[in-house]
């Protein structure tokens, strides 16, 4: 089964294969997503990566938390499913 990990701290300038080449080392990545902002497209400073076994994310993931990539150090942990969000807000529009 594969793991999801959460991949924070990234400089602007980290790209896809860089993540993908860090976490090669440690085990079969079978994805690489770097998050954008929707808008510019500019990288976020965050992304996940999937890895094909369990004991080889979480050998990544002691080894590569805190290291140094791009001037950056990473912040490397197992991704957690989002909360769900809250629909509504928006008091006091359309009240009456």
């Amino acid at each position: 089964m594969s793991k999801k990990i959460y991949v924070g701290n990234m400089s602007y300038a980290t790209t896809e294969d860089t993540l993908r080449d860090l976490f090669a080392a440690y085990g079969d990545v079978e994805s690489v997503s770097i998050i954008t902002d929707k808008f510019t497209g500019r990288a976020r400073g965050f992304g996940f990566v999937e890895m094909g076994a369990d004991d080889a994310a979480q050998a990544a993931i002691a080894a590569l938390n805190g290291q140094k990539v791009d001037g950056r150090e990473l912040k490397v942990n197992e991704a957690h499913d989002r909360a769900p969000r809250q629909s509504g807000g928006g008091q006091g529009r359309n009240r009456y």
